[in-house]
């Protein structure tokens, strides 16, 4: 604004300046004009009657030399011709600024002429008059044949102007300052309010959902920051609204999840017992033994699930840190789930990658993302372990759990993390919770690290886990990097 405000004045104070210097400079080049050919014209009057016609050579300089004598300065230059003959009021004078055209405007007409001749870094006003008789009753003068041309130098009148030029280059610069200053001022009343929106509007995108605006006066603006302020609290009313259902429904799911604790425990220590007579059973029971013991199998880890999201919703989820060798960790997953010959690894040797990290946690990590893959994907399912350090960065302990299935759909990928989420409605219900890749996104983010799930370039999906290790590498030189 402030920068649109002074081009609007320096256009203004231009032009302003432009149009003066036009109309003052014509107002004194002709006013110069009129007085030197009103001059010019009285001393010709006075001096031609005593010529004698038809005048020669000595009297033609002559008068020539007694027309300068009109101006006091002696800065007139005079040239007289009749007929053939030409005489200057200076002897030899060239009188170079004549012009053919000039001439012939005084031939062709009888009346006072002028034009205004450069020559070099000087200016000079040429003034041509053809002389007539008086003749009473005429219509018009004969012409007497004699022709008088004025050459005037105009150093005063340019004096004049480069004063003038002076003056309005002056006055431009206060003109500009003014401006300015009107544009700080203006900018300053328009700009203020438009600051503490966006200023507000920052606010409120950082949480503080109770930011208000000052309404002052009855503009725009004011209708701008009214508007504003009605909108924040209606969003506020609507996301506290959201937040008190979302604690209730995370209540919910702890209670009911607490208090399905009890009674699975009973239900499962039945179905354990069924399990083991089911041998003995009919066929039709034993299979209805089996079923009822898988479901409950399945809703006790839903439980558990739940249990954990409500944990980390709560803020309650602890981390018990110990440092363990993480190779040695991730072997003992797979182990426990007899998963150790269904799974490629690539890791370093015992001892050689060491971590704070809670055990329990990262286990939990690890099975959920390669019985994922063994679930969802194709075999081989590769595991893979090493240690990266970035150039600027904090040095990471990176796993990667890749398979050889279809991948996961692009539409998929950013709703992968997401509590129970599905991308087909319709699919079959599979033996997982739906919570297993979101309890790994908490497991990892309370260790300060990052999870991503990505497709490789051969196919297949990807799933990296970047947790922080300590400063100090316990061997640089068994450090690998790359994905």
């Amino acid at each position: 604004m402030v920068v649109a405000f002074a081009f609007v004045a320096v256009v203004t104070a231009t032009s302003t300046g432009a149009l003066t210097f036009r109309e003052a400079r014509t107002g004194v080049l002709q006013q110069s004009q009129d007085t030197v050919i009103k001059l010019l014209r009285t001393q010709v009057n006075q001096l031609a009657p005593d010529l004698g016609f038809p005048p020669d050579e000595a009297r033609l300089q002559r008068f020539a030399a007694d027309v300068t004598r009109a101006e006091p300065s002696g800065t007139w230059r005079v040239l007289a011709a009749y007929g053939g003959l030409e005489a200057t009021s200076l002897p030899g004078d060239s009188f170079e600024e004549l012009t053919p055209a000039l001439r012939e405007a005084v031939d062709s007409r009888l009346a006072t002429v002028f034009q205004r001749v450069n020559r070099g870094d000087h200016t000079s006003l040429v003034v041509g008059m053809p002389v007539t008789f008086a003749a009473s009753g005429a219509d018009s003068a004969p012409a007497s044949g004699l022709q008088v041309f004025l050459a005037v130098p105009q150093t005063t009148e340019r004096a004049y102007v480069d004063t003038l030029v002076t003056a309005v280059e002056r006055a431009a610069l206060p003109a500009l300052a003014l401006a300015v200053v009107l544009a700080l001022l203006a900018a300053r009343g328009v700009l203020r309010p438009v600051r503490a929106l966006r200023s507000a509007t920052r606010s409120i995108a950082e949480g503080r959902l109770d930011t208000r605006l000052t309404v002052d006066g009855s503009d725009e603006l004011a209708d701008l920051s009214h508007t504003f302020n009605e909108t924040a609290s209606a969003l506020e009313a609507s996301v506290s609204e959201l937040r008190d259902m979302e604690a209730r429904a995370r209540r919910f799911a702890a209670d009911v999840s607490h208090e399905l604790r009890t009674p699975l425990a009973a239900m499962s220590a039945v179905t354990d017992v069924l399990d083991e007579d089911a041998a003995r059973l009919d066929p039709d029971t034993a299979t209805a033994v089996r079923l009822i013991s898988e479901e409950t199998v399945k809703l006790a880890r839903l439980v558990d699930d739940l249990m954990e999201m409500s944990r980390f919703d709560a803020g309650a989820a602890v981390l018990h840190l110990d440092e363990i060798d993480l190779t040695e960790s991730l072997e003992r997953t797979l182990a426990a789930r007899a998963w150790t010959d269904l799974v490629d690894r690539d890791l370093p040797p015992y001892g050689t990658l060491r971590g704070q990290v809670d055990p329990r946690r990262l286990d939990v990590v690890v099975a959920n993302l390669v019985g994922n893959a063994l679930r969802h994907g194709a075999r081989p399912v590769r595991l893979r372990l090493y240690a990266q350090e970035p150039p600027c960065g904090r040095r990471t302990a990176v796993i990667e759990v890749l398979d050889r299935g279809a991948g996961i759909p692009s539409s998929v990928l950013p709703h992968v993390f997401e509590r129970f989420y599905k991308s087909d409605a319709a699919r079959a219900r599979t033996e997982g919770s739906g919570l297993g890749l979101a309890i790994t996104a908490e497991n990892v983010r309370v260790h300060g690290g990052t999870v991503h799930a990505g497709n490789r370039p051969g196919g297949g999906a990807v799933f990296t886990v970047r947790l922080p290790l300590p400063a100090e590498p316990a061997d640089d030189s068994l450090q690998r990097g790359g994905s």
